[in-house]
C-alpha cells in the first residue's frame, strides 16, 4: 500500500511482521517506524566466518570484510547486503538467529499470527515485528530482521559460553534447530515433486556476485597490472563488439579507471550485468529451463554465471551430501583446477539454463578485475522467446552420467557425453585413395635453410614434426652433437618449457611455449600473429 512491492497471497512469501489490512492490501515490514530500529549486526563476516574490520548492513545484522564481498555503497555511504537490496525478508516458519540483550546468537523460529500466544500478542510491538520462539525454551519475544538472520545447513553457534548449564541449553537448542530445519527443507521439497505443474521456480538465494565459501579468497585488484586499450574514447561504441579492443581480444574486462573511455566504454558487461531480458519457465519434458524474452545477436553477452565459489574439499563434501540424500541436479562448474563455481543454493538466473547437444550459448571465462568469472555468450542469432542452452561437457562436473532430454538431432544420450557428429548421418562418398609420400627424414644437416634462432643457413637441422619447417643449429639448441639424432629430432617449440608436455601454444618469435597448465601470465593469443610469450608481447 505504500511501496510497490508485492506478494503472493501465500504464506511461504508474505514476509514476517507484514501488516493485513485487507484481501489485497498489505504494509510490509520495510515501513517499520524507525523510533525502536536497532540493528544488531554480528562480529564476524558472513563469509569466512572471523572478525576483523567489517562493514555492516544498515538493515539486517549481516557483516562483511571488504576484501571477502566487493561492497557497493550508497550514496549516503551506507552498505545494504544483496538480500536486502533485493526485498529477501524472514518469511514465517522459517529457523533463524536472534540477538536479544547480553545473550549470545540463539535459534529460534518465526510463529505465524495465530500461533502466538495471547498473552505476548498484547505486548507493545511496532509494523515489521514478529513473535519467535526460542527453541531450547518456551520464551517468546517481538523481533525485527535488524536482529535475524537466516539458520543454514551446518550452522553451529560458537559454543564458547563459560556458563555450563546455559551451554547445554545452548547445544539442546542447536540441536532442535537443525532437525526442524531438515524437516522442513525436506517438506518443501516434497511438495514441489508432487506439484510438478507449478508454476513458482525452486527456491533459491539469489546473488548478484560470486562468494567465496570457505578458504577460497578473492584477489585483491592491483591497477599497476591493469592493462588499457589503445582504443578512440570518441568512437560511437568505443571497446565495443565491433572494435579492435585489446582487452577484449583477450577476454578481459576494461577497468574504468585506466580505460581511455572511462564510463562510456562498452567493455564492461560483467561489471554492468547488461543482460538481455530473461526469465525461466517450465519446460515440458526438462523441468525449469531459461528463455529469452528479446531477439538476441551472435556473440552477445547473456548473462554470467554467479553462484559459490568453493575449493576442490568443500566440493568433495558437497557431493558426498548429494549422494547421500540422492540428489540428481548438480549445479558444479569449473573455474580452474582448484576452484568451482556451485549455484545450487545460491546464484542468479543462469542456474536455470539447461544442457542441450545443439546448445545457443557458450561458456567464456573472462578476466575481470584480475579474478577470472564465467559467462554465457550467444553462439548464434537467438529469437525471442527461445530457450537458452549451453554444452555442459566439459564444464560442468559430476561422476554419474546424466539421461540427457534435449531432443537434439545430434543427442549423445547422456549429458558429459561427447555429441554425435553429424558426418555419421551423411552417405559415404566414394573417392580415390590418395597416395602421399612419407616426409623424408633428414639424417644430415642442409644448408637451404635458415636457423630459426640466429637465421643463418649454414648447416641447420629440420625438425620432423610433420605440421613443423623450422630448422636449427645443434649449438643454438646447446646440443651435443655426438649424441643427436637426427632422424628422431623434434623441436623444443612443440614441448612446455616448464613441464615438456606436448603443447601448441608456441611463441611465433621464440622457442618459447606453455601447455595450458603454465601459460597464464606467460603468453598470449592474439588474432592477427598467433601465440606471443611475454618476452615479445608489446604489452608487458
Amino acid at each position: 500500500m505504500l511501496c510497490p512491492r508485492s506478494y503472493h497471497s501465500s504464506n511461504l512469501c508474505i514476509p514476517a511482521g507484514t501488516k493485513i489490512l485487507s484481501t489485497s492490501q498489505i504494509i510490509c515490514p520495510s515501513h517499520r517506524k524507525r523510533a525502536n530500529s536497532l540493528c544488531i549486526n554480528t562480529t564476524w563476516c558472513f563469509l569466512c566466518s572471523e572478525g576483523g574490520n567489517l562493514i555492516c548492513c544498515e538493515t539486517c545484522p549481516t557483516s562483511v570484510h571488504p576484501e571477502c564481498l566487493p561492497v557497493n555503497l550508497t550514496d549516503d555511504g551506507k552498505f545494504i547486503c544483496e538480500d536486502c537490496e533485493s526485498g529477501r525478508l524472514p518469511l514465517y516458519d522459517e529457523i533463524v538467529w536472534v540477538k536479544l540483550g547480553h545473550f549470545r546468537w540463539w535459534p529460534a523460529v518465526i510463529l505465524f499470527p495465530n500461533e502466538v500466544p495471547s498473552n505476548v500478542n498484547m505486548v507493545k510491538h511496532y509494523t515489521g515485528d514478529f513473535v519467535v520462539r526460542f527453541f531450547g525454551t518456551y520464551n517468546y519475544y517481538w523481533v525485527n530482521r535488524g536482529r535475524s538472520f537466516l539458520f543454514q545447513d551446518g550452522d553451529t553457534g560458537d559454543g564458547n559460553n563459560k556458563i555450563k548449564k546455559l551451554d547445554k541449553e545452548f547445544k539442546k537448542a542447536v540441536e532442535e534447530a537443525t532437525l526442524a530445519h531438515k524437516l522442513k527443507q525436506e517438506f518443501k521439497n516434497t511438495q514441489q515433486v508432487e506439484s510438478p505443474s507449478s508454476q513458482k521456480p525452486p527456491p533459491y538465494i539469489k546473488i548478484k556476485v560470486n562468494k567465496p565459501v570457505g578458504n577460497v579468497r578473492q584477489l585483491d585488484l592491483d591497477l599497476s597490472n591493469t592493462t588499457a586499450c589503445n582504443c578512440d574514447p570518441n568512437q560511437e561504441n568505443p571497446c565495443g563488439p565491433d572494435s579492435d579492443c585489446l582487452n577484449r581480444l583477450l577476454m578481459t574486462e576494461c577497468n574504468p579507471e585506466v580505460c581511455p573511455a572511462g564510463s562510456r566504454c562498452r567493455n564492461q558487461s560483467f561489471e554492468k550485468r547488461e543482460y538481455p531480458p530473461i526469465a525461466p519457465y517450465k519446460t515440458h519434458a526438462r523441468g525449469w529451463g531459461l528463455k529469452t524474452l528479446m531477439p538476441i545477436k551472435k556473440g552477445q553477452f547473456v548473462i554470467e554465471y554467479v553462484g559459490e565459489i568453493i575449493d576442490t574439499e568443500e566440493y568433495q563434501r558437497r557431493i558426498q551430501k548429494m549422494h547421500e540424500q540422492k540428489e540428481e541436479n548438480y549445479y558444479f562448474l569449473t573455474i580452474d583446477n582448484q576452484r568451482m563455481l556451485d549455484a545450487g543454493p545460491k546464484g542468479n538466473l543462469a542456474r536455470f539454463m539447461n544442457h542441450c547437444c545443439q546448445p545457443n550459448c557458450e561458456t567464456q571465462k573472462w578476466t575481470v578485475k584480475g579474478e577470472t568469472r564465467v559467462g554465457l555468450f550467444a553462439t548464434m542469432d537467438i529469437p525471442a522467446d527461445t530457450e537458452l542452452t549451453f554444452n555442459y561437457n566439459l564444464e560442468c562436473v559430476g561422476k554419474e552420467k546424466k539421461v540427457c532430454r534435449c531432443g537434439a538431432p545430434n543427442c549423445s544420450g547422456f549429458i558429459g557425453v561427447k555429441a554425435k557428429q553429424d558426418d555419421l548421418a551423411k552417405p559415404v562418398k566414394v573417392t580415390k585413395k590418395k597416395i602421399y609420400k612419407k616426409k623424408r627424414k633428414l639424417t644430415e644437416p642442409v644448408v637451404s635453410q635458415p636457423c630459426f634462432i640466429c637465421n643463418k643457413k649454414d648447416n641447420v637441422f629440420t625438425c620432423n614434426n610433420k605440421i613443423c619447417n623450422k630448422a636449427y643449429h645443434l649449438k643454438c639448441l646447446k646440443l651435443d652433437a655426438d649424441n643427436f639424432d637426427a632422424s628422431r629430432f623434434i623441436c623444443p617449440w612443440h614441448s612446455c618449457d616448464i613441464c615438456s608436455k606436448r603443447t601448441i601454444r608456441c611463441c611465433v618469435k621464440c622457442i618459447r611455449s606453455y601447455c595450458p597448465q603454465h601459460s597464464d601470465g606467460k603468453i598470449s593469443h592474439y588474432s592477427t600473429v598467433g601465440f606471443v610469450c611475454f618476452k615479445h608481447d608489446r604489452i608487458h
